[in-house]
């Protein structure tokens, strides 16, 4: 009966270990620092796959997928990290260096500079941040609505009027970014290569002409899917259909 008791407690810490995210991410972080790379990927993975999401996590996963020798894996959780913590050093620094050691160096097609001025204030924030932002803009405008019907003061009136106007069109400017940007994470897609050469089809067909090809770690954008098949855009403009099962998604 002890006997049963011990195994049944053993058992049950184990599925407590295995269970606790925590504990899961503390052990793949030890595996990673003796250098046991696999084992340290694969309770990432696991992680990943139980569907956690995190900064660190995917930060981590990335330095493992690269110590490895897995640029495209790298990438990909790199850019995946990014996307939670956009302004982080290390996150940016070590994407960046591992980006110039792809093979394809892709030229971006020049663009309006009204455009590039709209595409970088997307890219200032993510969603949750820009959600904060807009909360906050909000409690200060009613802060300032506030401050006009009680006060009898004829400049704090007429300031308070005023600057209500102004955040008020600064709430309606931070309302379009935050809609543009979550319109952009459920329709707009991109992915990783993660082959090390793939061949990009003229159509979504095994038999169809060769279009040209990529390498692993190129950033694309997925426009289009069917079957196992995704049409992608590259910055220079080419297009081409991919098996699905050489990219990984962002």
């Amino acid at each position: 009966m002890k006997f049963v008791l011990v195994l049944y407690f053993v058992l049950a810490t184990l599925n407590f270990s295995f269970a606790n995210p925590e504990v899961t991410m503390k052990k793949a972080n030890e595996y990673f620092i003796s250098g046991d790379y696999l084992n340290s990927i694969a309770l990432y993975e696991e992680l990943v796959s139980k569907g956690y999401k995190g900064a660190s996590l995917f930060y981590n996963l990335a330095n493992a997928y690269y110590r490895t020798g897995k640029i495209g894996l790298a990438i990909l959780y790199y850019e995946k990290a990014k996307i939670i913590e956009p302004f982080d050093e290390d996150i940016n620094h070590n994407l960046n260096f591992v980006k110039l050691q792809t093979k394809d160096k892709i030229e971006k097609l020049p663009e309006f500079f009204l455009f590039e001025w709209w595409e970088s204030t997307l890219s200032f924030f993510n969603v949750n941040q820009l959600t904060i932002v807009v909360y906050v803009i909000f409690i200060l405008i009613l802060t300032l609505i506030l401050l006009y019907i009680i006060s009898k003061n004829f400049k704090v009136r007429r300031l308070s009027f005023y600057s209500s106007i102004f955040t008020a069109l600064l709430l309606l400017f931070s309302l379009v970014i935050l809609t543009v940007k979550i319109n952009r994470e459920y329709n707009l897609k991109f992915g990783i290569i993660l082959s090390q050469s793939v061949i990009v089809k003229t159509s979504p067909d095994p038999i169809s002409k060769e279009a040209f090809i990529i390498n692993e770690g190129l950033k694309v954008k997925i426009e289009d899917q069917v079957d196992n098949w995704y049409k992608i855009r590259l910055e220079d403009g080419k297009v081409g259909w991919v098996d699905k099962n050489t990219l990984g998604i962002i």
